[in-house]
């Protein structure tokens, strides 16, 4: 099997003392894919780092996390602006809205999303979403925006069926992570009702590690296990969430996979 892990931040100081081992674990336990979204213009330098290390397996993503908006947000948009000139790039993110941290510069983080957006749209890229106890103002801001051609990923959904047909209504896919493995977590529900083409696996490492490593540094090894959770819920085998799971990844990034006969 060949697994991709969507979303994973490897180039943070959590992984500084075994990084490179951290990738080689990921790629043993056949997550071949390791997106790599972006979070300030002090994280692009290590971000890409690890992606010229490992060209063939990690790739980065260029974006202002909602978090990190703050007074200088104009001058971390005009980064990520000259980073998009000088380098390719395989989404736009880590963006999106955050109202649980801090609502301080929530006017400043929408016109930030919206900024990101039409990035997105520029250059033709899939675009990362933040949604943290900010789904509702997301989507008002995406259906404000009304462009079918639009396409990313809901990172870390976790929300009812009604929530995932708004998001796949508008052209997003529903990234899922270690939450999906929690004890009566409600989207192990939602995930009976959704089909796997609007589906990708990712870790958001190094947090929300999957069970049984729960509140443990999480890592893109762990994929499987949340391809296991879900070929659970939808009684089907890890081989096909596998398939399905890393080609939508695959399409939606546009990546060529390393090896096409896993694919046919």
């Amino acid at each position: 099997m060949i697994l991709a892990d969507t979303h994973t931040h490897l180039y943070l100081e959590e992984f500084d003392h075994d990084r490179h081992e951290v990738v080689e674990k990921a790629i043993q336990s056949g997550v071949e894919y390791m997106m790599l979204p972006n979070i300030d213009s002090s994280s692009v330098k290590p971000m890409l780092s690890l992606a010229e290390a490992f060209p063939r397996h990690c790739f980065p993503m260029i974006g202002l996390h909602p978090t990190s908006v703050k007074e200088n947000y104009m001058d971390e948009l005009a980064a990520v602006e000259c980073w998009l000139l000088d380098r390719k790039f395989y989404g736009i993110g880590e963006c999106g809205m955050d109202y649980y941290w801090d609502k301080t510069f929530i006017n400043e983080q929408e016109i930030a999303f919206c900024h990101q957006i039409d990035l997105a749209l520029a250059y033709k890229l899939p675009l990362i979403v933040h949604i943290r106890e900010s789904f509702n103002e997301v989507i008002r801001i995406l259906k404000d925006v009304n462009k079918p051609e639009l396409k990313g990923i809901f990172h870390c959904f976790s929300g009812s069926v009604e929530q995932a047909k708004q998001a796949i209504g508008l052209g997003f896919s529903l990234g899922l992570g270690g939450v999906t493995t929690f004890k009566n977590n409600k989207m192990q529900e939602t995930l009976k009702h959704i089909e796997l083409k609007h589906l990708v696996l990712e870790t958001d490492a190094p947090f929300l590690a999957p069970m049984p490593h729960r509140g443990k540094r999480n890592e893109p090894a762990y994929i499987p296990l949340i391809a296991q959770k879900l070929s659970e819920i939808k009684e089907i085998s890890m081989e096909e969430v596998a398939l399905s799971t890393t080609q939508n990844a695959m399409n939606m990034f546009r990546i060529k996979p390393i090896n096409l006969s896993k694919f046919a």
